[in-house]
């Protein structure tokens, strides 16, 4: 259901922006700028192959705040707010299938649960779009601020990366804010906020302290505080005299865009320095935090930080030579570390084959290809400006992982992991094998 539920909003949101009523120019769009256009909006990614603020008119627009909306929260979250303002009874199958969209192994308390993460969401949005509008009515007047940072919250919270600043050049993002204090900072609590995860929200909202954590939230606020911390020092490290990036700035303008872009990096998609004069490490770690992506249960996608935590405590564990591993106390299962190795797996080989065959195909250097697979991939949205560029084959690969990254491999095969199992009828001798 969750599988068949994103593409039924996928494709109702490419027919609505095919028709002409969506356009600027009023005339009908290519169906598959239409369709990559639904995808990264629901998917939460920001590819895009038009400027949104020039290409699309405000139905247009509308609809791509919607999808982002839907999108970001999750099509069964959606779902059952209707039920709750219908006062209709969730049934144990929809309790589970809305578990799953929110990455949660146990459906008790999800109903809840819900409530919690839609309230939040108004609360955090509406806080956004309010400080936002007032910034933004300083340039653009109040009716169009008003419009403005009511798009740039929802973008920002649901780590969509969609932006309506191309007015006068196209694909600019954020770079005209790129040392503006309060969009920055705004815009960056908002990504985070949005990229903890839902489960998290309510742990936090309910136990307070961090030592009555569970070990999800503990592992995802180390993880995201260690990542948001990391890109922000390297990233000026990278990038501190750079003249196609920080070295315009002043030195509070580069702390602030260099924090910026690392909030930025693994899920959101918003620009602000150019993506394409970054230096050859910068870019490496680009790649890096973009698979990584978000947390579980959140409007982001990607490998997950819970699933590279897990990783890494798994390699520290065999390291120091110990039969369990463990993580603030508490051991984590073998079930968990299997499909963080799967998760691990089947995004590096998804994103390197289809990065192979993008600079095949296309004639492009290895590197920028790398750069927007693992974006698709990790929904996060950032470019080096080569999407509008490529071939119908490449925009079908991009328009998959965009797909594949929000949903999850772990999502996708459901049916499988859900399944209770049952022990080997034949337990076959041990055998021995030469690893590393």
């Amino acid at each position: 259901m969750m599988v068949v539920g994103f593409l039924t909003v996928i494709m109702a949101g490419a027919a609505l922006l095919s028709t002409p009523l969506a356009s600027r120019a009023g005339v009908w769009t290519d169906p598959l700028t239409a369709l990559f256009t639904a995808t990264s909006a629901t998917c939460v990614t920001g590819l895009v192959l038009v400027d949104t603020a020039q290409y699309w008119n405000g139905f247009g627009q509308l609809v791509i705040l919607l999808l982002i909306q839907v999108g970001g929260l999750g099509f069964m979250t959606m779902a059952t707010l209707f039920s709750l303002l219908t006062r209709r009874t969730i049934t144990l199958r929809e309790r589970m299938v809305l578990s799953t969209g929110l990455n949660l192994s146990d459906p008790a308390g999800i109903v809840r649960l819900t409530r919690r993460v839609l309230l939040g969401t108004l609360a955090f949005e509406g806080a956004g779009a309010v400080i936002l509008a007032c910034r933004f009515s300083l340039d653009f007047g109040i009716l169009e601020g008003v419009k403005l940072g009511i798009f740039h919250s929802i973008s920002a919270f649901c780590n969509a990366g969609f932006d309506l600043l191309g007015r006068n050049q196209a694909f600019v993002s954020m770079s005209g804010y790129v040392d503006d204090p309060v969009v920055n900072l705004t815009l960056i609590a908002l990504i985070v906020i949005g990229g903890l995860g839902f489960f998290v929200w309510s742990d936090v909202y309910e136990k307070k302290k961090f030592q009555r954590f569970g070990l999800h939230t503990k592992l995802t606020l180390t993880m995201t505080a260690a990542l948001l911390l990391g890109g922000w020092v390297l990233t000026m490290w990278f990038e501190w005299t750079n003249p196609g990036t920080l070295g315009g700035l002043s030195t509070p303008g580069k702390v602030l865009a260099s924090a910026f872009q690392s909030a930025t990096l693994r899920t959101a998609g918003f620009s602000g320095i150019d993506q394409g004069a970054l230096t050859g490490p910068s870019q490496g770690l680009a790649v890096v935090m973009m698979l990584i992506g978000g947390s579980p249960g959140s409007t982001a996608g990607g490998l997950k930080t819970v699933t590279v935590a897990v990783l890494l405590l798994t390699a520290w564990t065999a390291v120091c030579g110990r039969s369990e591993v463990i993580a603030f106390e508490r051991r984590i299962s073998s079930r968990a570390i299997m499909n963080a190795v799967t998760m691990l797996v089947v995004g590096v080989v998804l994103v390197f084959a289809s990065s192979v065959t993008m600079s095949h195909i296309e004639g492009l250097p290895l590197v920028p290809c790398v750069y927007e697979t693992a974006s698709a991939f990790g929904t996060a949205g950032l470019s080096m400006g080569i999407t509008p560029q490529l071939s119908a084959f490449s925009r079908c690969l991009l328009i998959a992982l965009m797909y594949f990254g929000r949903v999850g491999v772990l999502t996708l095969g459901v049916g499988v992991l859900m399944r209770k199992q049952s022990p080997p009828k034949i337990t076959y001798p041990e055998g021995q094998v030469m690893v590393g």
